[in-house]
């Protein structure tokens, strides 16, 4: 695994129950701001063998874009049962549920 899959992994598995990051946070944290396609990669290939919070990732609007509708239905879901608000487009409020970093997670 290359240092910035390493490091995404490591924000990733950072992202608290009831919070949300979106793809190009994750990517800004592990220290390539413009890696936020590799975040999408690495959350579908190595999300259940790191056992990733996959769902709390959403676009920088707080869009649910996952384009297989049963798949967006659970990160809906999950993120509901965790007391994230998505409305009805499937939007998260980024303002209330961003995660904010303070920087303690970090291992590397």
């Amino acid at each position: 695994m290359n240092s910035f899959t390493e490091k995404a992994v490591e924000v990733l598995s950072a992202i608290p129950a009831g919070r949300v990051a979106s793809y190009g946070q994750v990517a800004s944290l592990a220290g390539n701001p413009r890696s936020a396609r590799q975040v999408v990669r690495i959350l579908h290939s190595m999300s259940a063998k790191y056992k990733l919070p996959w769902h709390r990732v959403v676009n920088a609007k707080g869009d649910i874009v996952i384009g297989d509708p049963d798949t967006a239905l659970l990160q809906r879901q999950l993120l509901k049962e965790e007391g994230v608000e998505v409305d009805l487009g499937g939007r998260v409020d980024m303002q209330k549920y961003r995660w904010e970093s303070d920087g303690d997670w970090m291992l590397f």
